[in-house]
């Protein structure tokens, strides 16, 4: 009964107003009311501060400074392998595997396609229809700077607005197309193994998402908005593996998206496995299959 009142909640709270509210709250630079609400937190949700550049909790200008907190050199260290596709994010999986018939396993018995969570474009999303997708939800006490898994050139982003549901197990197994249905920013670029999306999903109290190229891009008014960054349109923006891609300002959801037969998830990756941002979530299975003929083709044979 609990479960089924929160669920109603969810459809009957004002998304919107109570997240630019929290946002609000999470800009304030009055020291007591910010100091107080960050050590809260931070005991609330066992915060690791060692790892972080500014360890004290009331160096932070505002609890969104505290809560997109760099953290030291060397803290998230990033997978060695060339062939290694990299985890987004700090978090959990809250699914992985593959696109089936154009739609997204969320749970439950839940999926929701891969054309709406990508802004209802066909077009954009048809190269990666039967392809391979990770969803990494990050919670409270994650680090919430989102990152590259492979090193790419970026081709579009687009901000796709929508509700803002809650982002937990208890909405991802009762609330229909979670995903495609909340505000959500995505971007789409060019890499070694074909377009590569990287989703970034808000969520209620989430204030706000930011790229390191745009900046600030919600809350923005409330339509889809569209902006290609290929050659025809402007400089072109090239992000190194590992490099930092965005943030959330409250925290929710991460989405990778690949084409079909361009990457393997890791066997021992599977729904609610932990993950840090760095580890390898995938290899990439043409340049898998490529050393493969490689140490065939060197190997002595026997006449």
């Amino acid at each position: 009964m609990k479960e089924r009142l929160f669920i109603i909640s969810q459809y009957l709270l004002p998304h919107h107003l109570l997240s630019r509210l929290a946002g609000c709250l999470a800009e304030c630079r009055v020291r007591w009311v910010k100091n107080a609400f960050t050590r809260w937190f931070a005991q609330r949700y066992q915060i690791d501060m060692s790892e972080a550049q500014v360890e004290a909790l009331d160096g932070y200008e505002h609890f969104n400074a505290f809560f997109t907190r760099a953290l030291k050199p060397g803290a998230r260290p990033l997978d060695s392998a060339t062939d290694s596709v990299l985890c987004p994010a700090d978090g959990a999986i809250s699914q992985l595997g593959r696109i089936e018939h154009g739609r997204i396993f969320q749970a439950k018995g839940h999926s929701f396609s891969a054309v709406e969570l990508l802004g209802g474009d066909v077009q954009r999303a048809a190269p990666f229809l039967g392809g391979q997708f990770a969803t990494v939800y990050l919670s409270p006490r994650d680090y919430h700077r989102v990152h590259m898994p492979l090193s790419g050139t970026l081709r579009e982003m687009v901000y796709i607005p929508g509700r803002l549901f809650s982002v937990n197990q208890s909405t991802a197994e009762n609330v229909p197309e979670l995903f495609a249905r909340n505000e959500r920013v995505a971007c789409i670029f060019d890499t070694e193994c074909g377009p590569m999306a990287v989703v970034l999903v808000g969520a209620m109290i989430v204030a706000s998402i930011e790229t390191v190229w745009a900046g600030l891009v919600t809350p923005p008014r409330r339509q889809l908005k569209t902006q290609r960054y290929d050659e025809a349109a402007r400089a072109p923006i090239q992000l190194e593996k590992g490099a930092e891609l965005g943030r959330f300002k409250l925290g929710s959801t991460a989405i990778v998206l690949f084409g079909p037969q361009q990457v393997q998830w890791l066997d021992e990756l599977a729904a609610n496995s932990p993950v840090r941002m760095g580890q390898a979530l995938a290899k990439q299975v043409a340049q898998t299959h490529t050393e493969a003929a490689q140490s065939e083709a060197a190997a002595p044979t026997n006449c």
